[in-house]
C-alpha cells in the first residue's frame, strides 16, 4: 500500500505543542499537588519523580508533534479515502466512498486558535471512522465538499 499524497498543514506542529503543553501543565499541577499534599520528611521521590517527569515532558513536547507531521498524510480520490496516521503506533487506512456514512469538519479551540480543521470520515466499518486532524481550514472545507459529492455520485450501499 503506498503512501498517501498530502501532507497536513505545517502549522499542525504549533497545534500539536500546543496540546502537548496543556497536557503536560496538567501532570505539573498533579506533581505540585502531590509536593503539597505529601507530609514524609524526605522529598527525595518527589525530585526523583520530577526530574524523569521533566526529561519524558520535555521530549513528548519537542519530539511528538514533529513526529506525528512526518507521519500523518491524506489523499482523496474519486474513489476512496486514504489516510496514514500516529505517532508512536502507525495506521494506513482505505475506505471506499461506496462505504461512507457521514462527513464531518470539527474545530477544536486549539485548532480554531492555528486556524486548522480536522475531517472525519465515517464508514460502514468496523475499524471506525478514519480522520485527518490538522488540515488548513481551507482545504478542510474543500476536502468536506469534494468527499460529499463524490460519496453521492458512489452506487454502493454505504452499509
Amino acid at each position: 500500500m503506498r503512501e498517501p499524497a498530502h501532507r497536513v498543514s505545517t502549522r499542525a506542529i504549533g497545534m500539536w505543542t500546543v496540546e502537548a503543553l496543556t497536557v503536560v501543565l496538567v501532570l505539573l499541577g498533579g506533581q505540585v499537588i502531590w509536593w503539597f499534599v505529601d507530609d514524609r520528611p524526605s522529598r527525595s521521590a518527589h525530585w526523583i519523580v520530577g526530574a524523569v517527569w521533566l526529561v519524558l515532558s520535555i521530549a513528548y513536547v519537542v519530539v511528538m508533534p514533529r513526529w506525528r507531521f512526518r507521519v500523518h498524510r491524506w489523499e482523496a480520490t474519486e474513489h476512496a479515502i486514504y489516510t496514514q496516521s500516529g505517532w508512536l503506533r502507525q495506521e494506513r487506512r482505505i475506505a471506499p466512498l461506496s462505504r461512507v456514512q457521514t462527513i464531518d469538519l470539527e474545530r477544536g479551540p486549539v485548532s480554531q486558535l492555528f486556524t486548522l480543521a480536522s475531517v472525519t470520515v465515517t464508514t460502514a466499518s468496523a475499524a471506525g471512522p478514519l480522520t485527518i486532524h490538522g488540515l488548513d481550514l481551507p482545504v478542510a472545507r474543500e476536502l468536506v465538499e469534494a468527499l460529499t459529492t463524490s460519496a453521492v455520485r458512489e452506487r454502493g450501499d454505504a452499509t
